[in-house]
């Protein structure tokens, strides 16, 4: 096992005993005591960033409504599905989101889902420097547009390529450099030492067994996302 430091990011929050990208779930990745938290960031109608992985938000009652055409005050009339927990929970917000990250010096992974524009890249990074800090905000993206945008606009800030599989979107990212946070089974220990070798860090998503946990802790990775596990001793 590599004696590096590995820092525990919770996936969407602390999101296999609360629904995902909730405060509650933010809240208690931090009570479980991960290193950061990750969080898919999409943009209301009217504007509003919220914390959401899917183009809809579910209800309680099982109804649904996109989230690109509804503005924040329909999408947060009532408590959203939660099969996870007892609580009530709401859509949240980006910069609620943020807020809790900087209460806890949690490190932030922010996916921002979906493309965007020149104008909406700016505003993600002005909500992070106004809310918390810049420096403990990594922003990511699965489209190798907005992190071009990013690096245009703030030339000195980590970005990170979600990656699933593509060898050609792996290869970009070594040539932009941009940091990689991989599918797990998808990496391999040279693509680590080629991130490594350039400066640029290395995340593994998404660990929820203590076999693959075990696995990952020996490569010699920067972050490992997870559902599950919070910090490591």
């Amino acid at each position: 096992m590599s004696d590096k430091k590995v820092c525990m990011i919770a996936h969407r929050g602390y999101s296999s005993k609360y629904p995902d990208n909730t405060e509650i779930a933010f809240i208690k990745a931090a009570e479980n005591r991960s290193g950061g938290a990750e969080t898919d960031v999409r943009i209301t109608k009217d504007g509003v960033f919220v914390t959401n992985h899917n183009d809809e938000v579910t209800f309680f009652d099982g109804t649904e409504l996109l989230v690109e055409e509804h503005t924040f005050a329909e999408l947060t009339e009532k408590p959203l599905e939660n099969d996870e927990s007892d609580d009530v929970v709401y859509l949240c917000t980006f910069e609620r989101y943020l807020e809790i990250m900087r209460d806890n010096n949690m490190i932030c992974f922010i996916e921002l889902k979906g493309p965007y524009t020149d104008e909406q890249v700016r505003a993600v990074f002005e909500m992070c420097e106004r809310v918390y800090d810049l420096k403990k905000c990594i922003m990511q993206s699965f489209e190798f547009d907005n992190l071009l945008k990013a690096r245009e606009m703030f030339p000195e800030l980590p970005l990170m390529l979600t990656y699933g599989s593509s060898k050609d979107d792996y290869k970009r990212c070594l040539e932009c450099g941009f940091s990689i946070d991989a599918y797990y089974k998808n990496i391999t220990e040279e693509m680590i030492k080629e991130f490594h070798e350039k400066g640029l860090e290395v995340a593994l998503w998404t660990v929820n067994d203590k076999v693959a946990l075990d696995y990952c802790l020996t490569l010699d990775v920067d972050y490992i996302e997870s559902d599950v596990f919070g910090g490591i001793e």
